[in-house]
């Protein structure tokens, strides 16, 4: 039986850093707790750039969705959708076209007790408090059943979370589970961290040792998430590189490349 809103907010664990709430940090959001600014603070002896990283993943999330709303795609399941911050999916979509609907799906509590005033503001948004491995159980959702049409295309994001994913739970299996219930014309649309130089291996290390996830894949390796599907230009590439709005330094720093991604569509 799912958990209820009361049950969510009691399991809060304030003695280990979350995902969500470490991905707060680093927005410079205040939805976290000192364990989790801990984290952070040891990631950046190994990638002083990580605060900047975040900003990086944020601005191709805005860039991501745009594209994919000119597409003509007008409905979004974000999965992994870590805590509400600035320039959320349903805030980029719904300005592009108001008729958007976004379902977000996050494991964390702290993302459904913040979820209930979008829930209670827009009737075109959805929290749902569900683990991403169980697809199965997302698609059959109520909220995602009400706000998301199957017949029609959608977008599906996995934007910074598939890196938290080891090999054995099968990440390409998931991607595939989510791709396999959306029609023709669906995208999808991943970020990872990527294992791109000494310090991306040394920053995995230090997510395994305090996180207890963290599996920094090669650029062959992201990309096949995307087999099977058409990649649009540029491919996968560091996140500053994917569709810039402005221009980007031809030598990239390590924190320019310690996260790829791209979007890919579903013939």
């Amino acid at each position: 039986m799912a958990k209820q809103p009361d049950e969510w907010n009691s399991a809060i664990d304030t003695t280990r850093p979350s995902i969500a709430r470490a991905y707060d940090v680093v927005l410079n959001g205040k939805d976290n707790f000192e364990v989790d600014r801990e984290f952070v603070a040891e990631i950046v002896k190994v990638v002083p750039e990580i605060y900047d990283v975040a900003t990086y993943n944020r601005q191709i999330l805005g860039r991501g969705v745009r594209f994919m709303v000119d597409q003509g795609i007008t409905q979004f399941i974000d999965l992994g959708s870590g805590l509400p911050t600035v320039e959320n999916t349903h805030q980029v979509a719904q300005r592009a076209e108001p008729a958007s609907h976004v379902v977000y799906v996050d494991n964390d509590p702290m993302v459904l007790a913040h979820g209930r005033a979008l829930l209670a503001e827009n009737d075109r948004t959805a929290v749902v408090t569900s683990d991403l491995r169980d697809p199965k159980a997302i698609l059959a959702d109520p909220a995602v059943q009400r706000l998301i049409d199957f017949d029609r295309p959608v977008g599906v994001m996995l934007v910074g979370i598939l890196h938290h994913l080891h090999d054995d739970e099968d990440p390409r299996g998931i991607v595939e589970a989510y791709m396999a219930a959306v029609p023709s014309g669906s995208y999808l649309f991943v970020t990872h961290f990527c294992d791109s130089s000494q310090d991306s291996r040394d920053a995995e290390k230090k997510f395994l040792a305090l996180l207890g996830t963290g599996r920094f894949r090669t650029v062959e390796e992201i990309t096949s998430f995307f087999d099977g599907f058409e990649l649009v230009e540029p491919g996968v590439v560091p996140l500053p590189l994917w569709r810039p709005e402005q221009a980007v330094p031809s030598n990239l720093t390590v924190g320019q490349r310690l996260m790829y991604g791209g979007i890919a569509r579903k013939p």
